[in-house]
């Protein structure tokens, strides 16, 4: 009759935490780029979500048109984000499978 094992429990928190802690290193080794506008916003993030850098070009500024501009920088921005998302979602699948849970 199968029960309730202490040192089974104590072993897979322990193994998670490792998982979290090498989770942690690679969301900051995580770099991504996104760009809007053909190119003319582009912005790198890692896997923080923290904006490492954005870069527009220079005509783009030249028309004025600043609405356009921030438009352009919250969709690349947006689409880093999505990136980190996805990137981490494959990440997290990956160790999770590894640690024997079930339905993971």
């Amino acid at each position: 009759m199968g029960g309730f094992d202490p040192r089974q429990l104590q072993e897979l928190m322990a193994q998670a935490k490792r998982k979290y802690e090498e989770l942690q290193k690679k969301m900051q080794a995580t770099v991504v780029e996104a760009s809007s506008g053909g190119g003319s916003v582009t912005v790198r993030m890692n896997g923080a979500k923290q904006v490492l850098q954005i870069t527009i070009e220079p005509e783009i500024v030249k028309g004025g048109d600043i609405e356009m501009l921030q438009d352009l920088v919250a969709a690349a921005v947006n689409a880093a984000a999505h990136k980190v998302d996805e990137s981490m979602q494959s990440t997290v699948g990956g160790m999770l499978g590894g640690m024997g849970i079930p339905g993971i």
